[in-house]
């Protein structure tokens, strides 16, 4: 029976980086990764389309918190103990500078996420972490201050501490369950919204810098909103908005088989009576003008055309010939677009999941479980999930980062 002092199941991103953190805190620890397929680090490759989304400029570890939508209240001691300030220094110090973007996320200079593989994989060659591929752990024992492991053509394998970091993947928080503990079911989050309506048809490609989005789910009494950018596709909307908006409403939205109302606000701040406004300045300065070419709303003019045959304006009317019923209508298209939610798209570069091992059952202060002593968890394999632009990744750095120091200190013991 092989002997190791750590056992990390998964190769992903937390995976390395808490076999990495032990390895380098306690050089000589014995420490093994077990990935189940051929390919590790899939998601640190695919991520921000190839050029690796590593963390957020948000160095507040309270404010940061605010970004999950599950996991809020546990990670603010976590954050403080190492966030992404923390995450930019540790990159820079094994030979990786980052840089920040205007929306604040965080990319390394090379715009290439291989760049980020080859840092991991060097650091975890560098501090003796050994690597084993296609090994689908089947099994975790506890035993006496110890587990046993039985992976794919593997015989067993004994270890001090394990750490669970398989991702999302239903066969890591199966092993979890085993073990005795609980597990919040896996729901999608961060998707597009299919919405079919005929304002958005053959709209697809127009974005919008800022809009309001709110969403009403029948059933609940919590309305969820967002405000950001926003992208009409041929399916229906996609963009930071709503995928955050995705991400915060996760769980009532599979409840309700992804239906519900969605009001939009595309001027994002303007109300209708500001809205209504601007539309009888134009009537008074510019009454010989076609409502199509004088737009104070700044909005691509596809978009204003689609607006005004939904408001029922025939092609070619000027301000003048307009109603005050017909510019309180289309005031109220700019401001409070009511569409149908027919159901989720996919967001297939950041696929994440809501769901995983129970936050109640794990100690926050190292990544412990409360029900096995040397069993740890990080990243997505708890019930705990950020929206879009890197803060998925800080979540798994800092878990593992905990896990690995723990696990480093008390070998040391």
């Amino acid at each position: 029976m092989e002997e190791w002092d750590l056992v990390v199941v998964g190769g992903g991103a937390a995976g390395y980086f808490g076999a990495i953190a032990c390895a380098e805190a306690f050089p000589g620890a014995r420490v093994l990764i077990l990935e189940a397929t051929a390919r590790v680090l899939t998601k640190v490759k695919i991520s921000g389309g190839g050029r690796c989304n590593v963390t957020h400029h948000q160095f507040d570890a309270k404010q940061l918190t605010t970004f999950y939508p599950r996991g809020q209240k546990e990670l603010i001691g976590p954050f403080h103990k190492f966030q992404p300030k923390d995450t930019v220094t540790w990159f820079k110090d094994h030979g990786v500078e980052l840089k920040v973007e205007e929306d604040g996320r965080m990319f390394p200079i090379t715009n290439d996420s291989q760049t980020i593989i080859n840092c991991l994989d060097s650091a975890a060659r560098n501090s003796g972490v050994v690597l084993r591929k296609n090994k689908l752990v089947q099994k975790i024992k506890s035993a006496t201050n110890s587990f046993e492991i039985q992976a794919k053509s593997e015989d067993l394998i004994k270890t001090r501490f394990v750490l669970l970091a398989t991702g999302s993947m239903p066969y890591g928080v199966s092993l979890a369950a085993n073990l005795g503990h609980q597990l919040v079911p896996p729901v999608p989050s961060l998707f597009t919204f299919q919405v079919k309506d005929p304002l958005l048809k053959d709209l697809s490609g127009i974005s919008f810098s800022s809009i309001s989005i709110h969403l009403k789910i029948e059933g609940t009494t919590q309305d969820f909103s967002q405000i950001g950018s926003c992208l009409i596709t041929h399916w229906g909307l996609s963009g930071p908005a709503v995928l955050k908006l995705s991400a915060f409403a996760a769980r009532d939205l599979h409840k309700s088989d992804y239906k519900g109302i969605l009001q939009i606000n595309w001027t994002q701040s303007l109300r209708l009576e500001d809205a209504l406004q601007k539309l009888e300045m134009c009537k008074s300065h510019f009454p010989k003008k076609k409502v199509s070419n004088e737009n104070p709303f700044n909005c691509v003019k596809r978009f204003w055309d689609a607006i005004l045959r939904e408001t029922g304006l025939k092609e070619g009317i000027i301000y003048s010939e307009t109603t005050k019923k017909q510019l309180q209508e289309l005031a109220l298209r700019m401001t409070q677009t009511t569409l149908r939610l027919n159901g989720k798209g996919e967001f297939k570069e950041e696929f994440v999941t809501a769901g995983g091992v129970s936050r109640e059952e794990i100690d926050f202060r190292n990544m412990e479980s409360k029900i096995h002593s040397g069993l740890y968890f990080a990243g997505e394999a708890v019930d705990i999930d950020g929206v879009t632009g890197g803060f998925n990744f800080q979540n798994a750095w800092t878990g593992a980062w905990l896990s690995g120091q723990d696990i480093a200190k008390k070998l040391g013991l």
